[in-house]
């Protein structure tokens, strides 16, 4: 199938909107005749309902997996194969979100979300109907999202502990922590807000967990970045698990302020972490799947652990400094660092500096050194995707994640509900939205000789996030500098070597710096598991972020080749939403309702 699934525009339908339309009738109508089929497995008449080109994507509730199948045939096979199997059941729409909506001048869909139960699970999902020619709307994409399971409920809201605490609270808590007399059921390797995000959820269905982070403190992988770094993504598309930022909380999060929040989320929620601890080494029992995670504490003292569950969430920089390698840098009688090591620019203070990137994170940095009176030039080495934050961010994201946006919860749904390759169409109108409303600064920057792309194909910034985890920079300043020649540029030639006093390129020019930042990412994502499992296990690692072929993030939230190996990364709002469907996984495994994975090539056979 190909990578990328078309617009169901009204053009290629040959159709029409009708002039009035009973949204809840035709929303209605189909899903009972969707759930009649489904009941009596009459796959023709179910197919029958969807458009040749549809879309089916899946998470967990009927694949046990993250799922993405395109056209009639796939759907076909996999619906043949994963009814009987699911047994999906007590279909119900959600008359509250029901709408009839047009994107694009173009292309119109209803829009409706829907409940059902699976032989193990509560379900919930969406479907988008689209007009057909005869008069009849069939679906163009169809969203199934494991929420529960049956019989293990989260216990919060009414089922939350209603007893006192016994004895004395913090002693308790010290034990609990501690693990003095038990093992932890799942071992969480990183403190961020993946890792913390899972052992909330974990918590609340009764799964013991430890988070090991290596840090002196919680939060410290933001506490320690540069001073001036602060999250792009609204608040409302940044809450954590069970406990929401305040009503207050600016749109934009710095960093220092991220950081103070994940520690007092981990006591709030009273989630077990070891701070100062690192994991040496991991090895695995063929027979019981269970780990050997040997720690070594802040004490120097190293503890043995058994879990049952092994968790990677240290994030892209677990994969350590993206450090390029040139002849000379060992002349260099300057300072060479990484942005991971770069702090602020008052460091600084009276000295020339280069920062080697045009991302993020090397538009931030030499905006500080600019806004603290050093010189500072922007090595550009390829083209960057730019759009701002200010023109932009409404655009993506507002519908779903503003201040009268829907619930988060249902705002994650819906987000979701869009496979990555019916995305990718959209994304590309969208790039070209927003590329008209920053065209004066793109503009100028062009006239500066800032090199730019759209992305690949034209998608902005989504494939390069999902493929690249950068490429891109979502403008708070830094651009206008470049225009105005603030920031200067250097994007003419290849680096040749370092000298003494600076870097030499291809083309015989010489740039003189005392300090140059490296703002050029991070290494593999995997690499931190690879430190530390035994060479047996190494080889059978899945490769980690990135699309698979069904456009689905490989080796995040799902199956890595280990059983009871995980990974999880992401952004605040992939940690919210996936932390639950990683827990529900484990959850399930441990109490032996698990069913058995889809196998991503079996609608083929």
């Amino acid at each position: 199938m190909s990578a990328q699934a078309s617009l169901p525009t009204l053009d290629n339908l040959r159709s029409k909107i009708p002039a009035e339309v009973d949204v809840g009738a035709v929303a209605g109508k189909w899903l009972e005749s969707f759930a009649e089929h489904v009941g009596s497995a009459e796959i023709a008449g179910l197919i029958d309902l969807f458009a040749e080109d549809a879309l089916f994507r899946d998470i967990l509730a009927l694949t046990w997996d993250f799922r993405t199948f395109e056209g009639t045939h796939a759907i076909k096979k996999f619906l043949e194969d994963r009814l009987p199997v699911a047994k999906p059941t007590s279909f119900k729409l959600n008359e509250k979100y029901l709408s009839l909506q047009q994107p694009y001048p173009d292309v119109a869909w209803i829009q409706c979300l829907f409940e059902f139960e699976t032989n193990i699970g509560i379900g919930s999902g969406v479907f988008r109907l689209i007009p057909m020619t005869n008069g009849h709307w069939k679906a163009h994409t169809v969203f199934t999202n494991l929420e529960n399971l049956k019989g293990f409920p989260e216990k919060i809201g009414a089922l939350r502990n209603y007893e006192a605490s016994p004895g004395n609270w913090s002693e308790n808590r010290k034990r609990e922590t501690e693990f003095e007399n038990d093992e932890p059921a799942v071992l969480i390797v990183g403190g961020g807000q993946c890792g913390l995000g899972l052992a909330a959820r974990l918590k609340n269905l009764d799964v013991t967990s430890l988070v090991v982070e290596k840090q002196p403190r919680v939060g410290d992988q933001w506490r320690k970045r540069y001073k001036t770094l602060c999250l792009h993504d609204p608040v409302w598309r940044d809450h954590m698990p069970y406990l929401p930022f305040p009503p207050s909380w600016p749109v934009y999060t710095p960093a220092q302020k991220l950081a103070d929040w994940l520690e007092s989320y981990a006591q709030s929620l009273e989630l077990n972490v070891w701070t100062s601890s690192v994991v040496l080494k991991a090895s695995q029992d063929p027979s019981t799947r269970h780990w050997f995670v040997t720690v070594k504490r802040a004490d120097g003292s190293e503890r043995v652990l058994h879990p049952h569950h092994l968790v990677f969430a240290v994030g892209f920089g677990g994969g350590g400094p993206n450090m390029p390698v040139y002849p000379g840098m060992n002349e260099f009688e300057g300072q060479i660092l990484h942005s991971s090591q770069y702090s602020k620019a008052s460091d600084h203070a009276g000295k020339k500096a280069i920062v080697v990137g045009a991302c993020n994170s090397g538009h931030d940095i030499s905006a500080d050194f600019y806004h603290h009176g050093i010189d500072v030039t922007m090595l550009q080495r390829g083209p960057t995707y730019v759009m701002t934050r200010k023109n932009c961010m409404p655009m993506l994201f507002g519908a779903l994640y503003s201040e009268d946006a829907p619930p988060t919860d249902i705002a994650d749904r819906i987000s979701a509900s869009f496979p990555n390759k019916l995305i990718k169409s959209m994304s590309q109108r969208l790039t070209k939205r927003l590329a008209e409303a920053d065209n004066d600064l793109l503009d100028n920057l062009r006239k500066r000789g800032f090199k730019l792309t759209m992305g690949k194909d034209g998608t902005g910034f989504l494939l390069l996030a999902l493929e690249k985890g950068g490429g891109y920079y979502i403008d708070v300043g830094a651009s206008q500098l470049i225009a105005d020649g603030k920031i200067k540029l250097k994007n003419d030639s290849l680096v040749e070597r370092f000298t003494k006093t600076g870097i030499k390129f291809q083309n015989g020019s010489e740039l003189p710096a005392d300090v140059i930042v490296f703002a050029t990412g991070y290494g593999d994502p995997s690499e931190p598991l690879r430190k530390v499992l035994d060479d047996e296990l190494k080889g059978k690692c899945k490769p980690i972020w990135g699309l698979d072929d069904e456009s689905e993030i490989r080796g995040l939230w799902r199956d890595m080749g280990i059983p009871h190996l995980w990974s999880m990364m992401g952004n605040l709002a992939y940690s919210r939403f996936h932390s639950k469907h990683l827990a529900l996984q484990i959850k399930a495994i441990e109490e032996g309702v698990f069913g058995s994975r889809y196998a991503s090539d079996a609608w083929k056979n």
